[in-house]
């Protein structure tokens, strides 16, 4: 049976087993103990175990998705006294995928976690295949190669996020922050989460146009999927194009590729042009600094990959791995954001972005999943 669950209820579930007085958060248990400081405490004491990640295309350093689900295993390492270790498949064919899966599995890697769509039909089979493992599948659900039908088995989690909602909270900063000017936007892959993160940045900027009184303009040319995660040059022509037309801040989602794009970004404001990124999936702050502590990643669109896979390994070390279950992270449970801290955001914009946040939460306003009406 497919539910849906926050990472917040996740968290709530591990705790209920170290605190006293807590209910399973299923039946409506609450706590307001912190995961991560409760973990480190009980480090010592807790059983330890293999956990293990088969990278995509890219690497665990490609200030992205591979990043921020091997950081959350190296967190859990740390703080709950785990092994962890990652390999990179030769390929990317279903074949590849499962041999490395195979091979962790073999060396008694029984929690693995997989960021993305690719692994879908790897995960399909390989669930089936080796029982007595966990497996985390994050912006994916397994499927065979002939049936797109979902299967989940009781020894497998599907994680998703809502990047649409993370993408309008970034729009509506953008927007604020800087008042007026053209904005763009890079993606990888043409796929649901990176298409989820532009309908939500466009629907932002069209919000605070609509409502705050500020005049951000999308044009259709500057909006732009490069095709892959790793293409840096790629990002970084795409980038520099766009801000010969006149955009002075593009929302880069794109892995690797908007990597060249933060590069392209550095390489202007030290000319002293005046341009901006928007980083994707963590905090991108540190990757965009070009001189001292001054920074072109305007803010960053997130979605907490790192505490996904971090919590997903507790909750398994709490023998309350929630498998067969699909999980929603969206800013009900602040699964999306923006980065607490934004250096290059001014106060009064951060109080009116928390405004509009406020307001997502409430329900009084709504961010669509879909296109719609918008440029693409």
């Amino acid at each position: 049976m497919k539910k849906t669950l926050s990472l917040l209820v996740i968290c709530l579930l591990a705790l209920s087993l170290a605190a006293c007085g807590s209910k399973n958060a299923n039946n409506g248990g609450n706590s307001g103990t912190n995961a991560g400081s409760n973990a480190g405490s009980n480090a010592g004491t807790k059983t330890s175990f293999k956990a293990g990640m088969v990278t995509d295309s890219g690497t665990i350093d490609d200030k992205s998705f591979n990043q921020g689900t091997w950081e959350g295993l190296e967190r859990a390492k740390k703080e709950l006294g785990i092994s962890d270790k990652y390999l990179k498949p030769s390929g990317t064919t279903e074949a590849d995928y499962l041999k490395e899966i195979g091979n962790l599995y073999d060396a008694g890697y029984k929690l693995i976690v997989v960021p993305g769509f690719k692994f879908e039909t790897a995960i399909y089979a390989a669930q089936d295949k080796y029982k007595d493992a966990h497996f985390v599948l994050i912006d994916g659900s397994p499927h065979s190669a002939t049936d797109q039908t979902p299967k989940l088995a009781d020894n497998t989690v599907s994680i998703y996020f809502a990047e649409h909602e993370s993408g309008f909270i970034a729009g509506v900063a953008t927007a604020v922050q800087l008042k007026e000017g053209e904005a763009g936007f890079i993606g990888g892959m043409e796929i649901p989460p990176v298409q989820k993160y532009n309908w939500g940045f466009q629907q932002g900027v069209k919000y605070a146009n609509d409502n705050l009184g500020t005049k951000i303009t999308i044009k259709k040319e500057n909006v732009v999927y490069q095709g892959s995660f790793d293409n840096s040059a790629a990002g970084g022509q795409l980038a520099a194009q766009m801000f010969d037309r006149g955009v002075n801040v593009i929302f880069a989602a794109a892995g690797g590729v908007g990597v060249g794009a933060i590069n392209e970004a550095k390489t202007r404001v030290q000319a002293g042009k005046p341009v901006w990124i928007i980083g994707v999936d963590g905090d991108q702050y540190k990757d965009g600094v070009y001189s001292g502590d001054k920074s072109v990643i305007l803010t960053s669109a997130m979605k907490k990959v790192s505490e996904a896979s971090f919590d997903m390994a507790k909750a398994l070390q709490e023998n309350n791995f929630p498998g067969g279950q699909t999980l929603t992270l969206d800013i009900s449970n602040d699964g999306v954001g923006i980065p607490e801290t934004n250096p290059n955001l001014a106060d009064e914009t951060v109080t009116k972005v928390n405004e509009v946040i406020a307001k997502l939460k409430s329900g009084e306003v709504k961010v669509a999943a879909e296109k719609g009406d918008l440029i693409k």
